[in-house]
């Protein structure tokens, strides 16, 4: 009994130490979020629910944008989704690792799948060392944390004032800040230059908000065929 107990703490140490890096991460940043929704006029519990239905940082970032510049419900639905398509490819990646599960385990697992959790649960499961339910509590703690996060930035949002500590900058350096981080080649690089020119261009001729949506697509589609016929060219 006591090993078994011994164990399950060693699993819980590895699985917080393996999530405070994460949590560390998503304080700043969802508090930011939860100033700048409290900004764009949503009341701290719609804050709270957007946080544990939703629990995507970047999609809750353009959700706020969009509602601070009147976008339509449908086209804020529509980009949300887009941007959250990712997901379905980073939980079939985790699936390998999870086989013969049962489904209310995957459901709560995949609920609490980000960018970085995903990322440190496939080290380690590489590494062959990870359980699922370390990978489930590396989740939730960060879950945990982001709600968290939001939720006191939007109760103390009502006490910054706008444009207070650069704030309302947080949005466009986030993604300027990933953006970066993703320009690995010449590839990345072209394709984010033709989204830009494709999104200015389409925002100029076309009217509505379908632009970031349409510029989005395009951009990954011509990026894509690009990585193909350099790949094909070596």
């Amino acid at each position: 009994m006591n090993g078994g107990h011994e164990i399950k703490e060693i699993g819980l140490k590895q699985a917080a130490a393996a999530a405070w890096p994460i949590c560390l991460g998503y304080f700043p940043i969802g508090l930011a979020l939860g100033v700048l929704a409290q900004k764009a006029g949503l009341p701290w519990w719609a804050v709270v629910m957007m946080s544990v239905l939703v629990f995507a940082g970047s999609a809750q970032f353009i959700c706020v944008a969009m509602l601070t510049a009147k976008a339509s419900i449908p086209a804020i639905i529509l980009t949300t989704f887009i941007v959250n398509l990712r997901h379905a490819l980073m939980s079939s990646a985790l699936a390998v690792y999870l086989p013969g599960i049962s489904r209310r385990f995957l459901a709560l697992f995949s609920y609490g799948i980000t960018d970085e959790s995903f990322a440190v649960n496939m080290t380690r499961f590489r590494e062959g060392t990870w359980s699922r339910w370390k990978a489930l509590l590396v989740n939730h703690l960060a879950n945990a944390a982001w709600i968290i996060a939001t939720t006191t930035g939007a109760l103390v949002g009502q006490f910054v004032p706008r444009g207070a500590f650069g704030i309302d900058y947080a949005l466009n350096a986030m993604f300027i800040c990933l953006l970066v981080f993703q320009l690995r080649g010449r590839i990345y690089l072209l394709t984010s230059l033709l989204a830009a020119t494709i999104s200015v261009a389409w925002y100029l001729l076309i009217p509505g908000d379908s632009y970031v949506v349409g510029a989005s697509v395009i951009a990954a589609t011509l990026g894509y065929v690009l990585q193909r016929r350099h790949r094909k060219g070596k």
